[in-house]
């Protein structure tokens, strides 16, 4: 089994690496074409996306003596460490070195470009210029870096490594149910639209949670149940509660969330990757949970959609109830964060307004005008739509009190069953 197979999805940095892993092992193919194996390469992502795993895999694919360095000793030590690393690799060439959390070697938070650890893995670096000798890093953030280190001739190559989405996640999805006793009728779509843009490591502790929940119950197989259950505690930090609520509380919430959801599903379907009402620590939590593509922000029609889907709750309450909703503060709030940024980032008032711009008195008048009458107008959008779709908004908010949490293929059978 090739080292590289333990990576999930990931198929274009899998492909990088293999690259590497190829030039390193059958470098005279690559010299003859005047090519040279770069110096050094960093995975950059947030913690918990496979980013050591890759490492790793890069690691025994190289063919190569290997040496590992992670901040493991205090400074004094830990600046010795990194000197007689390098020259081990040196003295073993070719070899690899892996520089594990490589923005935590420096443990002085004011540090960047002078702190004494990544000065001297710059050093080294330079000192082995002329020697095989490969370093691959990881961090999860580049900005702790200084700019010398990741220039070419050092770590030139930075990896993004992103949170999964889309194929890659459902593949991960897939790779991790499989480890576990499931049931056949886990729908691993739903699943991945609930899980889309969450870490590997969240994927991985919301599945072993979802075992948990079965084992209590003594069951012998994981269900769906379970993995919302998993889901909604991991990722949503809301543990099931034997906690009474009052009917018309969790009706009225539930209203509120199909809000969102109805408005959601009507401008972009199948945007809505689960909705939950559920009773905590004596009150009920309302989560819509929104599937997006890595292109979602780079679209202002998509943000639109949004803004307008994050005041559907707000519509939903005066729209059944007749009084103002208490309960949409945050929402609102974002709404208004989102309309912010089409004024100041994409100056749709004009360039005058561009916020690198000294705003003036009037500037800004004229600015808060204008995102009031845009959200005015985002919240008559959405309560048009709820209108119109008054038999789903009432069909969605009794599953809701029935159920509690619907997920993407209930939202799409409730749809159908009132068209």
């Amino acid at each position: 089994m090739n080292a590289f197979d333990r990576i999930i999805g990931y198929k274009s940095i899998k492909r990088e690496l293999i690259t590497l892993a190829d030039m390193m092992k059958n470098g005279p193919k690559y010299t003859k074409l005047g090519v040279k194996l770069p110096r050094g390469i960093l995975l950059c992502g947030e913690p918990g996306v496979g980013k050591t795993l890759m490492a790793n895999c890069l690691l025994e694919e190289s063919g190569r003596n290997v040496f590992v360095l992670r901040k493991d000793k205090p400074n004094g030590d830990f600046v010795n460490a990194i000197q007689e690393m390098f020259v081990e690799a040196k003295k073993h060439q070719p070899s690899i070195v892996l520089l594990d959390d490589l923005d935590k070697f420096s443990s002085d938070p004011h540090a960047h470009s002078d702190a004494e650890e990544y000065v001297l893995v710059q050093t080294c670096m330079d000192d082995t210029g002329e020697d095989d000798v490969f370093v691959v890093a990881t961090a999860n953030r580049a900005s702790k870096l200084p700019h010398s280190l990741l220039r070419e001739g050092r770590l030139g190559r930075t990896i993004d490594v992103l949170s999964p989405k889309g194929k890659d996640a459902v593949e991960i999805i897939r790779h991790f149910l499989a480890q576990k006793a499931f049931v056949g009728e886990v729908n691993v779509e739903d699943v991945a639209k609930m899980l889309d843009g969450d870490s590997c490591a969240m994927l991985e502790e919301v599945i072993n949670e979802a075992g948990i929940y079965a084992g209590v119950q003594g069951k012998e197989k994981i269900d769906m149940d379970d993995l919302i259950r998993g889901i909604m505690r991991i990722k949503f930090s809301a543990p099931e509660s034997e906690d009474e609520v009052p009917e018309s509380v969790l009706r009225a919430t539930a209203y509120h969330e199909a809000g969102h959801t109805i408005v959601a599903e009507h401008l972009s379907p199948g945007s809505v990757g689960l909705v939950s009402v559920l009773s905590h620590d004596g009150s009920v939590k309302g989560v819509t949970n929104y599937y997006q593509d890595d292109r979602y922000w780079d679209d202002k029609v998509n943000m639109e959609n949004r803004v307008i889907a994050l005041l559907g709750g707000k519509a939903a309450t005066e729209l059944v109830y007749g009084k103002t909703d208490v309960g949409a503060t945050s929402d609102v709030g974002r709404a208004f964060d989102i309309v912010d940024r089409f004024v100041d980032d994409y100056c749709s008032l004009g360039f005058d307004s561009f916020e690198r711009r000294e705003s003036t008195q009037v500037l800004m008048a004229r600015k808060e005008a204008r995102v009031e009458c845009d959200i005015e107008r985002y919240y008559a959008t959405a309560k048009k739509i709820l209108i119109d779709n008054r038999a789903f908004l009432d069909a969605l908010a009794n599953a809701l009190v029935e159920k509690k949490t619907l997920v993407s293929s209930d939202i799409q059978k409730l749809k159908e069953s009132v068209a």
